[in-house]
């Protein structure tokens, strides 16, 4: 948009309901897309869509009229409230030149992707068998990172094979030193992730709806590290280690071997070594970042995610959950595969 926008109130869900594809969304994925659009005022005589170009994102004409100059050539009005103000003004197949508002314009943007994961969501559940979760658990949890970057079959297959489980407050979902089992998306209801340090029970986060637990114990193949408890009622989608395997640890694990690791790193990428920090001070790569597999979660609001990073501990194991932690948060991570050992080697 154009430094002269001004924003406005977020658009009605009867306003999203008559655009495409949006007209295709259930009315929850329509709620979702009010709470994150943005409705902004063109002045006559600008080109309100200059500030857009290459940009992900697709801009509707609400009200006025607009100009618009195609690359290929011709031109078109728009006015809003016909069935051609319907459609994005910046479609991908006909790119544009410029735009000229002939009236002040009231232009709807939104975000391209999100619009294409909530299309493919309402797709996936469309299919879905019965009993399986409802999909509007699942489609702010996609944009946050973990199952966005999944194939939309792996999507469906997941839809399918969460189970619901109801809890209350007080009950235990798993429990430090026991083998992990389990990987769970909280649906509603708020927990609590506990360890023994010294003999005394600490409390170390407090985990809300969408947010997940149980994982580190199945990348790293080790006990449950922690205890989880329920500290309201709520529910939970639960899924077994072999579904997991199959449909989350693998897709997201981008494995490399030393040599490619380290060619990714000459071109801008960043070791993230998971250790101890005293194992780090011993033998850390050149450059290396130290972010020890406990510290990992405070990190996701500190690390640059324009970035890419080779994550690493000595055998692969930390390495492992590490890495699928940050995939699971959208960043571009690699794992070293087999740690340090390996590189070793120089294999």
């Amino acid at each position: 948009m154009s430094s002269a926008g001004s924003r406005l109130p977020r658009p009605a869900v009867e306003q999203l309901a008559r655009l495409v594809p949006l007209d295709t969304l259930s009315p929850g994925r329509l709620e979702e897309v009010s709470a994150s659009a943005v409705v902004e005022r063109g002045a006559r005589g600008t080109d309100p869509l200059a500030a857009l170009k290459g940009g992900a994102r697709s801009v509707y004409l609400l009200q006025g009229e607009i100009l618009l100059v195609y690359e290929k050539g011709g031109t078109m009005v728009i006015v809003g409230g016909t069935d051609d103000a319907r459609h994005a003004l910046n479609r991908r197949d006909a790119p544009l030149v410029r735009s000229k508002a002939i009236t002040d314009v009231e232009l709807l943007v939104i975000d391209s992707d999100m619009l294409d994961v909530l299309a493919t969501w309402d797709g996936v559940a469309a299919a879905a068998v019965t009993g399986g979760p409802e999909p509007a658990i699942a489609s702010a949890a996609l944009r946050g990172g973990v199952l966005a970057q999944l194939p939309p079959e792996h999507i469906d297959e997941l839809m399918q094979r969460f189970a619901r489980v109801k809890v209350r407050r007080g009950d235990v979902m798993i429990r430090e030193g026991e083998e992990g089992d389990s990987y769970y998306v909280i649906e509603s209801g708020r927990f609590q992730v506990e360890r023994m340090i010294g003999g005394v029970n600490v409390l170390l986060a407090e985990l809300k709806a969408l947010e997940a637990f149980g994982e580190e114990a199945l990348v790293s193949e080790a006990k449950r590290n922690a205890t989880v408890v329920a500290i309201t009622d709520g529910d939970l989608l639960k899924l077994g280690k072999a579904d997991f395997d199959q449909l989350l640890r693998e897709p997201l694990l981008h494995r490399v071997r030393f040599k490619e690791a380290s060619a990714r790193v000459r071109d801008g990428a960043v070791w993230l070594d998971v250790r101890y920090p005293s194992e780090y001070q011993y033998d850390k790569l050149p450059g290396a970042i130290n972010v020890p597999l406990s510290e990992v979660r405070n990190m996701f609001a500190v690390l640059d995610r324009s970035r890419d990073y080779v994550v690493y501990c000595q055998s692969g194991r930390r390495s492992a959950a590490a890495a699928f932690l940050f995939a699971q948060q959208g960043f571009r991570a690699w794992l070293l595969e087999g740690g340090l050992w390996a590189a070793a080697k120089r294999d």
